[in-house]
């Protein structure tokens, strides 16, 4: 197994992970395919996403693979009247990483970061390592502090 950035910076900060890898499937990168491969709760895995706010700018939001981001909900959560998700196209140039491999650990800046509240639910929960292939399996607590994550609902 290759050490992925988002891994480094996890073993800078003393956070433990467990890394789970698994065959990419280019024709179907769906969430909910990943967690079936790592054996894990859809509702324990997470994707990350990216949206621009007419205030705050890029925001991230980290939810289960089996919701969809309420874009009003969210929206609502920066006080923003709305918000678009950023373009597939523009992800690697804003953040660093691609479509299947985005994390909410290590992007190019920081940027204001909101999970879903259903985390709580989880004593560990798992992201993406930033790459395709890989996800890591991280203590709730420790992720969230790390990313300076927000707890709200923003799924549904």
């Amino acid at each position: 197994m290759i050490k992925t950035n988002v891994m480094r910076l996890l073993d800078q900060a003393g956070i433990t992970y467990k890394a789970m890898e698994y065959e990419v499937d280019e024709d179907n990168l769906g969430g909910e395919h990943v967690a079936e491969l790592i054996s894990m709760p859809q509702e324990q895995v997470y994707k990350t996403l990216v949206a621009k706010g007419e205030k705050k700018g890029f925001v991230v939001f980290c939810i289960p693979v089996n919701m969809e981001l309420n874009l009003k909900k969210a929206a609502a959560v920066l006080g923003d009247k709305k918000i678009e998700m950023l373009h597939v196209k523009d992800l690697l140039a804003t953040t660093g990483y691609i479509r299947g491999g985005c994390s909410p650990i290590g992007m190019k800046k920081k940027f204001p970061t909101y999970m879903d509240e259903t985390a709580i639910l989880f004593d560990e929960i798992t992201v993406s390592a930033g790459v395709r292939g890989c996800q890591l399996c991280i203590p709730r607590e420790a992720l969230i502090e790390y990313i300076d994550a927000t707890l709200c609902d923003i799924a549904e």
